[in-house]
């Protein structure tokens, strides 16, 4: 500390007296390693830029921020300030010309680079018609530098008890990015352990041990892109569609989540998707505005068929 500026060692000070109100001279002095003269000086250096440091005196005396008219500057942590900007948007969509979303850009633009990608992210997602899980705190800023830095990670995942099987196992992952889609935070990577692309949830993820082993991100990697296409496939139902319109017209209409879409001809394209909720799946082709057809696909065969038969009805005078 003692090649550090004066105006450095005062705002370590602040940081020190914002964690720990109350604490002494004495202790302050010894974790900057200054004398008690020193302390007094540096107090004062912030007290001169407005910042309303009170003292008692006294055995049980010390330093505390008080209240001023003018809010002092204030020390996160990365975890800290992350968790923070989680908290608020699991209850707040923040809009930026608001004051909570003013605070909020303010938080992200002072995290690591790393950190503030996945931040700003969610909070630019619109919040409306989603539920928001947020997850552990930690646990993400651990993915999200073991992603930077290129490292290996053994994940301790499992289902939500109250809504699973309550199973947990291990899984070994190279962690190529965290992503946000919906204001849900996902984890993309390669599965050593299915030799796969996988994505999981980081809120599912209980425990995260960094490994030794080094990976490269694949080059030109969309996170967000290979997210969507990734949670359209691996459900139980198969789905496969012609759709009598180019590739390009049936991109505008379909979400990358909703599966696979491929040339067949300039005037026909193919999707190929998994389901695990026909009738849902089939509402959601019924509101394209070209002809298809099926191709197998028996589950969501019966649920379309139901759900015309519904709609017939209900047109019925």
């Amino acid at each position: 500390m003692h090649d550090a500026s004066p105006a450095a060692r005062a705002l370590l000070l602040l940081e020190m007296i914002q964690n720990a109100p109350g604490i002494s001279a004495d202790r302050l002095a010894d974790r900057l390693g200054l004398s008690d003269r020193a302390v007094r000086r540096h107090v004062g250096i912030l007290r001169e830029a407005g910042i309303p440091v009170e003292s008692t005196r006294g055995r049980y005396g010390g330093y505390r921020i008080g209240r001023g008219l003018r809010l002092p500057p204030l020390m996160f942590t990365p975890t800290e300030a992350l968790g923070l900007v989680m908290a608020v948007l699991e209850g707040h969509p923040a809009a930026e010309d608001e004051p909570v979303g003013q605070a909020l850009g303010k938080i992200v633009r002072a995290l690591p680079e790393p950190l503030a990608r996945p931040a700003d992210a969610v909070r630019r997602v619109p919040a409306r018609g989603w539920h928001v899980v947020v997850p552990d705190v930690e646990i993400t800023l651990q993915l999200v530098q073991a992603s930077d830095e290129g490292r290996r990670v053994r994940l301790r995942y499992g289902h939500d008890p109250g809504a699973g099987d309550g199973r947990e196992w291990d899984v070994e992952i190279d962690p190529w990015a965290v992503a946000v889609r919906h204001r849900r935070w996902y984890l993309l990577g390669w599965s050593h352990d299915k030799d796969a692309r996988r994505v999981l949830r980081v809120d599912r993820v209980r425990k995260v041990d960094v490994l030794p082993q080094r990976f490269d991100v694949p080059a030109g990697l969309d996170a967000l892109s290979a997210v969507e296409e990734q949670l359209s496939m691996g459900w139980r139902y198969t789905v496969e569609a012609l759709i009598d319109a180019p590739l390009e017209e049936c991109r505008h209409w379909l979400p990358r989540s909703f599966g696979r879409l491929e040339e067949v001809d300039p005037s026909t394209t193919r999707l190929v998707a998994t389901t695990d909720e026909p009738e849902w799946y089939a509402a959601q082709l019924g509101n394209l505005p070209m002809p298809f057809r099926l191709v197998g696909s028996p589950e969501v065969r019966a649920a379309m068929a139901d759900l015309g038969r519904r709609l017939l009805a209900a047109s019925d005078e």
